[in-house]
């Protein structure tokens, strides 16, 4: 089987959570399954990250990429106390270790007495 972006979106989009992925200009490139799920109508491909979220957030993602330019790879950003989830900040590379562009990735709290906890999709 040869990998392609059939096959790559399939990946992404089995996995459960929002995956966003921006380009250095904040352009929306790509929203997989549970993304578009959670964000219809809000967030588009080839719009601006921006058009949902405000200046702290423009700031914080800013230095999210410049520590990911100084090398740093996944960063935690915040424990979303709304959700329930955990946000981190992922820098995407391209074959020479050039940052490209990012997402946001969202994973659901769990604890110790619960590490077999079944992942379940946003209710939004």
């Amino acid at each position: 089987m040869e990998l392609n972006v059939e096959i790559l979106t399939a990946i992404l989009d089995a996995y459960p959570y929002e995956i966003v992925f921006c380009d250095r200009t904040h352009t929306v490139r790509f929203l997989n399954r549970a993304a578009k799920k959670r964000y219809a109508g809000i967030v588009r491909v080839g719009g601006s990250l921006f058009n949902c979220h405000n200046e702290r957030s423009r700031v914080k993602i800013e230095e999210f990429l410049a520590r990911a330019d100084a090398g740093e790879d996944e960063m935690f950003e915040v424990l979303n106390g709304a959700t329930n989830e955990r946000e981190f900040f992922v820098p995407v590379r391209d074959v020479q270790g050039q940052v490209i562009g990012y997402f946001e990735r969202h994973e659901n709290f769990w604890t110790l007495d619960n590490p077999d906890a079944p992942v379940t999709v946003h209710p939004i």
